[in-house]
């Protein structure tokens, strides 16, 4: 798949607390299609809970933020390229992918869920019950993984998708039976919205830290552990001033950080 790699620039800070240049950049990449925590509005620019947090990181690091948007298929791939630094792209922090790179701290933590639309009679999300229906889900995701895992076998239908959006458009066009992602991806960038009127959730949490990871984190390559810890004492001093919970109430009316 052809990757995205518009870089969007932000006005940053002076270097002083990375490196001994008197200028560092550091390029974030982000999706840009996984409202609320990052998308594109109606003039192309980046909004949402992650892009605002990222800048915050950036302003409490002192350095020149850049974001570069990037499909998610490609986002490891592009980080270990070296066409950005880290990923700010909604990553749960998983075993699997801590073998390829390096994780900060979390900076948020939520379960996964399933919707379906209300009617359709699905009360039970067990492997055994959803036999022979179709699962809408997000491609190269956590959530992608625990289905190709336990559900795929026991004869559920997978299909999967470049973006939760385009997920989110074959629910409502019939061609998927559910979807089974992030929950507040799908609460806020899908229920709450016009076009997720006859939707609902259904089913459990899902947070085993075996599939789901623990929280949600900053990637960088691995062995960048000035970097890495830049990120932690950022995330840890931003929480502290109360910068956190100021971007967060913008988005969300529960504590998005998690347990």
């Amino acid at each position: 798949m052809k990757k995205l790699l518009t870089a969007i620039a932000f006005i940053g800070m002076t270097c002083a607390g990375l490196g001994h240049a008197a200028e560092k950049t550091v390029r974030i990449g982000t999706e840009g299609a996984y409202a609320p925590f990052n998308y594109t509005d109606a003039s192309g620019q980046l909004k949402g809970f992650e892009i605002d947090l990222a800048m915050a990181l950036c302003e409490e690091m002192k350095v020149k933020c850049v974001l570069v948007q990037q499909d998610w298929d490609g986002m490891i791939p592009a980080l270990l390229a070296k066409k950005y630094d880290a990923i700010m792209a909604s990553m749960a922090i998983t075993e699997e992918r801590k073998q390829k790179v390096d994780f900060s701290d979390k900076y948020y933590n939520v379960p996964s869920k399933f919707v379906h639309k209300k009617g359709s009679g699905i009360q039970d999300v067990s492997p055994e019950a959803l036999k022979g229906k179709t699962v809408g889900v997000q491609r190269g995701t956590i959530q992608d993984n625990y289905l190709t895992e336990l559900y795929e076998k026991k004869g559920v239908r997978i299909t999967r998708y470049g973006t939760q959006e385009e997920a989110n458009l074959d629910l409502t066009a019939g061609r998927v039976d559910l979807l089974f992602a992030d929950s507040v991806a799908l609460s806020d960038g899908f229920l709450k919205t016009d076009a997720g009127k006859g939707y609902e959730f259904v089913g459990p949490d899902f947070t085993d830290p075996k599939w789901f990871g623990s929280g949600v984190g900053v990637a960088v390559r691995k062995g960048d552990n000035e970097l890495r810890e830049a990120f932690n004492k950022a995330i840890t001093a931003v929480r502290a001033s109360g910068k956190y919970d100021e971007i967060a109430k913008k988005y969300f009316d529960f504590d998005i950080y998690g347990k």
